[in-house]
């Protein structure tokens, strides 16, 4: 499928482009030609300049879409460094990045775009794995993560269909590495202004078929990055509503033979005081086998319930969290990061039966602008005695002026404890850059 759409993508472009210039070759002659005398008395139009076609306009609709063309790339470097817990270590420092384009509308219908990225080793012991910088044998990797069609259906509803990254809570970029996921699909994506200016409804469905992880070149097919031993693929549907006081919203993703996930999430905000704002959540996940169990070879059911409150005050904000999972299993998510609101750098805290409680605390620095700071701490505790804590702490710097807009700094620290194992303590450093826009 991405194959023929990069070649077809190509072979247009190429073709569009062409033609486009040889039109624009014509407009310059037929603008040199139109202060010419003419005899024709004004409003008349004679024969020869009767019936007009169309090819005109398409072609200037064409030299429209190549020059709303908007390219992008950004340039990423990453030191990762873990003590596993058997003793073990996992380190890389690499480089890369990505460079892609989307086109303007053609025929303001259709517009098309591609995204390539690439993560090279600086540093990659060959018995360090595990960083997911790079690949599973700490080799480098250049891949076409995009390659897609985008059509307009209304100012309001599009649909997208090739390779390209989409963000749902358990379907998602999962963007914490040197490059993000990206899946092969179709899907249909829309909003709606519903009740007053900032009420909006969005919602979208889709189905796909393969995921490029984090750390791959190849597209492999979902249930098998879920671990399964069969070709299976999932299809999404949901939707929220907003305003600017409170949000709902849903999502189920359904693998024929494989699971169905339904995930819902309330928010609701108010002012406290001149100076204070109070973000309260609660989510809800559901998940269970389905079909012929093709995942574990065996029925599961597996849920979590949680809940957060954020205060923010100034430049700090405060938070707590907490998720209780239920005895029936551990947590699935294959396809993105895990939304629990006690997932942290390291772990998930999402065993089955385990019980988390989250303290955060973050901040703006003063007189450094751009500059934020948090830290926090995960207590978890499951059946078993199983008992563990994270404790992380985060510096970004992104600076919003001057030459060094564009860039950004983040330094990341996590240490894990856990009942009857060694300590876990992992480093992050990543310098990014990405041209500003404007």
């Amino acid at each position: 499928m991405t194959r023929r759409l990069v070649t077809a993508l190509f072979l247009f472009i190429v073709t569009t482009a062409v033609e486009a210039q040889q039109s624009s070759a014509t407009d310059d002659a037929a603008d040199a030609d139109s202060d010419a005398l003419t005899s024709t008395e004004q409003g008349r139009t004679p024969i020869y300049d009767s019936f007009q076609s169309r090819r005109e306009e398409i072609r200037e609709a064409r030299r429209q879409a190549f020059r709303d063309t908007e390219f992008h790339w950004e340039l990423r470097t990453y030191d990762f460094d873990r003590n596993n817990s058997d003793g073990s270590s996992s380190s890389a420092w690499a480089i890369g990045g990505s460079a892609g384009l989307q086109t303007g509308l053609f025929r303001n219908l259709v517009s098309y775009g591609a995204t390539a990225y690439t993560s090279q080793p600086l540093y990659a012991p060959s018995d360090e794995s595990g960083t997911k910088l790079l690949t599973n044998s700490q080799t480098g990797y250049t891949v076409l993560g995009e390659a897609f069609a985008q059509f307009r259906i209304t100012d309001e509803l599009g649909a997208t269909v090739g390779e390209h990254g989409f963000d749902t809570p358990y379907l998602s970029r999962n963007d914490s590495r040197m490059t993000p996921q990206t899946f092969e699909g179709a899907a249909l994506q829309g909003a709606a202004n519903v009740g007053g200016e900032a009420d909006e409804l969005r919602y979208g469905m889709g189905y796909f078929d393969k995921e490029k992880e984090v750390n791959s070149e190849n597209f492999v097919n979902l249930a098998r990055v879920a671990g399964a031993s069969v070709d299976r693929g999932v299809y999404v549907a949901g939707g929220t509503y907003r305003t600017a006081d409170w949000s709902l919203g849903a999502v189920e993703y359904f693998s024929p033979d494989i699971i169905n996930i339904a995930y819902t999430e309330l928010r609701y905000t108010f002012g406290v005081g001149e100076t204070q704002k109070v973000n309260l959540y609660a989510q809800y996940t559901s998940q269970h086998s389905v079909g012929e169990e093709l995942l574990t070879g065996d029925s599961f059911s597996a849920n979590q319930f949680g809940v957060k409150a954020e205060i923010g005050s100034g430049p700090t904000l405060l938070s707590a969290a907490y998720t209780a999972t239920g005895r029936g299993a551990t947590m699935e998510n294959p396809w993105s990061g895990y939304p629990g609101y006690t997932s942290v750098q390291r772990q998930n805290f999402d065993l089955a039966g385990e019980n988390a409680f989250m303290l955060r605390a973050a901040a703006k620095v003063k007189g450094f602008p751009g500059l934020s700071v948090y830290g926090l701490w995960v207590h978890g505790s499951a059946p078993q005695a199983i008992t563990q804590n994270e404790y992380d702490a985060n510096l970004q710097w992104s600076p919003r002026s001057g030459f060094m807009r564009g860039f950004m700094f983040r330094a990341r620290y996590a240490y894990v404890t856990q009942t009857n194992t060694n300590r876990v303590t992992e480093m992050r450093l990543m310098l990014f850059y990405t041209p500003p826009s404007k």
